[in-house]
């Protein structure tokens, strides 16, 4: 308050660095997502770690491959994750190797288990919040209450992943020829 009473100038407010679970948010999460003081603080960010920019590009890559379900670019990827030059992307690499069949089936499958996952933890939620206090009955009726919450505040618009399935389905039923037909990835 000194200074301000003596009118001296403030120095600038320094801004903290983020957290390492602030980068990886902003890491994983796509362009689009970031709002403009994000995406600037990424970009210095990305500047001054080259290892972070790297991550941030194999991120990308991967985030395309899922937007536009295509696992082609899946073995090129995993290689340069292998030549990333670092650790621990090349052991993501080597454990992702192992298991190409059901990632690239993962990658192209319109199919996930990201309802079910909720639901359990859901339940889980619960049971720790109510910590052996009630029965099975009210943790039955809590669990639907929530199901129904969360079905009633869910967005009308389909994720970009669902949209381009839809689309792609669409395509492949009214194609005329068997090079319009390929774009079916659900069949």
């Amino acid at each position: 308050m000194a200074p301000l009473r003596r009118g001296l100038p403030l120095d600038e407010p320094r801004e903290r660095p983020p957290s390492p679970r602030e980068a990886a948010r902003w890491i994983i999460a796509g362009p689009v997502r970031h709002g403009p003081q994000t995406a600037e603080r990424l970009r210095r960010l990305l500047e001054h770690c080259p290892e972070l920019h790297r991550t941030h590009e194999l991120v990308r890559q991967f985030a395309a491959m899922l937007d536009t379900c295509d696992a082609t670019p899946l073995p090129a990827w995993l290689d340069d994750l292998t030549n990333s030059g670092l650790p621990h992307l090349a052991g993501i690499a080597t454990a992702l190797r192992e298991d190409r069949h059901a990632v690239a089936q993962g990658i192209t499958s319109p199919y996930n288990s990201g309802g079910s996952k909720g639901r359990i933890t859901d339940v889980k939620l619960q049971k720790r919040i109510m910590a052996g206090r009630a029965g099975v009955p009210l943790l039955r009726h809590r669990v639907v209450l929530i199901a129904h919450l969360r079905a009633a505040t869910r967005t009308s618009q389909p994720s970009p992943r669902n949209d381009l399935r839809l689309r792609q389905s669409h395509t492949h039923q009214y194609a005329d020829t068997p090079e319009q037909q390929h774009y079916d990835l659900t069949a």
